[in-house]
């Protein structure tokens, strides 16, 4: 699960960004999918342990409900075959939490328009 004092750093990191802008955060994968739904983000960026609704299923869910939204997912797990379970769900990319703060400006903006 990403803990406030993270999901305000990520906010911080993208924000910086030059037309960039954070429009919603969930704090477990319920409210995600009930955000996106209602907001339909470009992008979602989810943790793939969030409680009430896993980030698996939580990308499942905004796959198929806002296809347009493209989903990031961000785990401690390097594992391929998490990996592949992943990208099977419909998430864009997997990014491992020790390197947000170097990488996921770069994945985020690899992402699709």
């Amino acid at each position: 699960m990403i803990m406030p004092v993270v999901r305000t750093g990520i906010r911080s990191l993208l924000e910086e960004q030059n037309g960039w802008k954070v429009v919603a955060e969930a704090c477990d994968g319920r409210e995600a999918v009930e955000k996106a739904k209602q907001i339909k983000p470009a992008v979602a960026i989810l943790d793939i342990t969030m409680p009430g609704l896993n980030g698996l299923e939580a990308t499942r869910q905004i796959v198929e409900n806002v296809p347009r939204t493209q989903v990031l997912i961000l785990t401690v797990h390097d594992s391929e075959v998490l990996a592949q379970q992943v990208l099977q769900a419909g998430a864009r990319g997997y990014l491992l939490k020790s390197d947000v703060g170097r990488d996921l400006i770069t994945a985020v903006d690899a992402l699709p328009p």
